[in-house]
């Protein structure tokens, strides 16, 4: 690469080898490029990086959370990719958390984010020597199974000649709806009780990206940890439940909606198979808990069909957790029919309501 760059300098006027020379250093420092022949790529650091989102409920209440788990890279042709562990959500309660995770995100569906974007290094061309450029970024958010081409205002700061901070200069509206995610603000008003939960989440971040083969000072790193940044233990790296967090699961799992049935049938469609390994292994963490699966229907037809149809379909749901290799004395299943509604049974979108499986625990 030495040999092209002189034969283009000789090629050049002064002036303008000067320049391209100027651009040349500046992107290699940028890359934290040690040799002119090997431009690295660059890592996020989980431990120094940090994303939150504000939401806001009954007008006037603002919430700020996080999502702890977050991998990236940027390659030396600048092309980003940052990707969000939607499990790792931190609200700083448990309940809200899992809320967030199975009635809002959907998890058990769609269990990460992810962030492109293609950097042009041109732009960041005088970074070495600035240390600090503000840019307009567009990138791509994949979130709930929706693209969605979106910007936003960054800063990027060259911490050091191995380390640089991209970070939002303004907060990015996220709008639920692009996300096709406005019925699960509706659920998720429901199961907190509360109104009015503005459907744009404010977000804001600062990804820190080291560059391969070296390492993020240790120093920062604490300090991030000890600020509540960085990487998380999620459901699936625990052994065990305690109490309190299996009934927190179930009761929201109840609420997912997430079971279907064919019409006037007992018999489990393809699409319930998601929320059904949610439910598996939210029962096989919860060993000192027995499980009622419960079934219920809206009030189309008689009582008594009602009432045998959620037995039957109960008893489905119940089988395919045993199938999955939950010990059978530890699985309920009961149907209630047409009693219990949890919505008036006058228009359609209250009797799907209304035709649902929830799960409630006790010891064993």
């Amino acid at each position: 690469m030495f040999e092209v760059v002189a034969f283009w300098w000789k090629t050049m006027s002064r002036g303008h080898a000067a320049r391209a020379l100027g651009l040349i250093v500046a992107l290699l420092l940028l890359l934290g490029s040690q040799a002119a022949s090997a431009a690295p790529s660059w890592t996020l650091d989980p431990a120094a990086s940090v994303i939150t989102y504000q939401s806001v409920k009954k007008n006037t209440i603002v919430e700020t959370n996080k999502i702890r788990n977050i991998t990236g890279t940027l390659s030396a042709a600048g092309d980003a990719k940052v990707t969000f562990d939607l499990n790792s959500v931190d609200t700083g309660v448990d309940l809200r958390n899992v809320r967030m995770r199975f009635l809002f995100f959907e998890t058990f569906k769609y269990p990460t984010a992810e962030l492109t974007a293609k950097v042009d290094p041109a732009a960041f061309a005088d970074l070495a020597t600035k240390r600090r450029v503000k840019a307009t970024l567009p990138f791509r958010l994949n979130l709930h199974g929706v693209d969605k081409d979106l910007e936003a205002s960054v800063v990027v700061t060259m911490i050091s000649d191995t380390m640089v901070s991209v970070a939002s200069e303004a907060p990015v509206a996220v709008h639920v709806e692009d996300f096709g995610l406005l019925p699960n603000v509706d659920k998720l008003q429901q199961a907190a009780n509360v109104t009015n939960i503005v459907p744009t989440a404010s977000v804001s971040f600062d990804f820190v990206f080291t560059a391969d083969g070296s390492k993020p000072a240790a120093t920062q790193a604490a300090a991030a940890s000890s600020a509540g940044v960085g990487p998380v233990a999620t459901d699936a790296a625990k052994a065990n439940f305690s109490d309190e967090e299996c009934l927190n699961r179930f009761a929201v799992l109840s609420r997912t909606g997430a079971i279907y049935f064919r019409p006037a049938s007992a018999r489990l469609d393809a699409k319930s198979r998601p929320l059904l390994t949610e439910v598996e292994g939210v029962v096989g963490k919860c060993p000192s808990l027995k499980v009622e699966v419960s079934g219920y229907t809206d009030s189309d037809g008689s009582p008594e069909a009602n009432k045998q149809l959620s037995e039957r379909r109960a008893q489905a749901v119940a089988d395919a957790i045993v199938a999955a290799g939950i010990p059978r004395t530890q699985i309920t299943a009961t149907g209630y029919g047409e009693e219990r509604p949890v919505a008036a049974n006058d228009t359609p979108k209250n009797k799907a309501l209304n035709r649902r499986i929830e799960f409630s625990a006790t010891k064993l």
